[in-house]
């Protein structure tokens, strides 16, 4: 037994995870996680879909396999790992889509002023500034004008404006809401001018 001990190697699976139980060896662990390692890394890419994101769910799941092994009683090693392992991607995706749909929400809630276009600005088409929308920015206080840029322009969230023009963020939102305002005004008058 002492040459297997030195040789974990030549070891079956079942006797290296009682050794491992016994023992706590990590490196006992690594000899019969080595075993499999391709067929974790296969399950992670059939899953994840990157492989960089399956390398690093391979380390992952060794670290859980240190914990979860002692708690389990394992008939057959490889399918149990396999079963860890789809478990372990299918949380990970969960989690991933879960903070993407925060992440969206969030800069829903950031972005979205007002459902209804109130002027030129909020249609893509428009991005450019043309007049009379360019004639009617060059109208606006200077705070507003820019404000407005920043947001539409550059793309740039409430927060980030008041960072770089050191107001508050609630001074951003009433500046570009108040900019908006009298760009609307300001346009119709030039459109009515121009029909009259």
């Amino acid at each position: 037994m002492l040459f297997s001990k030195n040789k974990p190697e030549k070891e079956s699976d079942e006797e290296l995870i009682q050794r491992f139980c016994k023992e706590n060896d990590l490196e006992v662990l690594g000899v019969l996680y080595n075993r499999y390692m391709h067929l974790v890394y296969g399950v992670c890419l059939k899953y994840l879909k990157n492989r960089e994101e399956s390398q690093d769910a391979v380390m992952q799941i060794f670290e859980v396999l240190i914990l979860e092994v002692p708690k389990h009683e394992i008939r057959v090693f490889k399918n149990w790992l396999h079963g860890v392992s789809r478990n372990f991607c299918l949380m990970k995706i969960r989690k991933n889509s879960s903070e993407k749909i925060k992440k969206d929400n969030f800069s829903k809630t950031i972005f979205m002023e007002n459902t209804n276009p109130l002027h030129p600005l909020d249609t893509e088409e428009n991005v450019n500034l043309t007049s009379p929308l360019k004639k009617c920015m060059e109208q606006l206080k200077a705070i507003q004008k820019q404000s407005i840029e920043l947001f539409y322009y550059d793309h740039k969230c409430y927060k980030e404006i008041s960072e770089e023009l050191c107001i508050e963020e609630k001074k951003v939102k009433s500046f570009i809401q108040n900019g908006k305002r009298n760009l609307k005004i300001c346009i119709e008058q030039k459109e009515k001018v121009h029909h009259d």
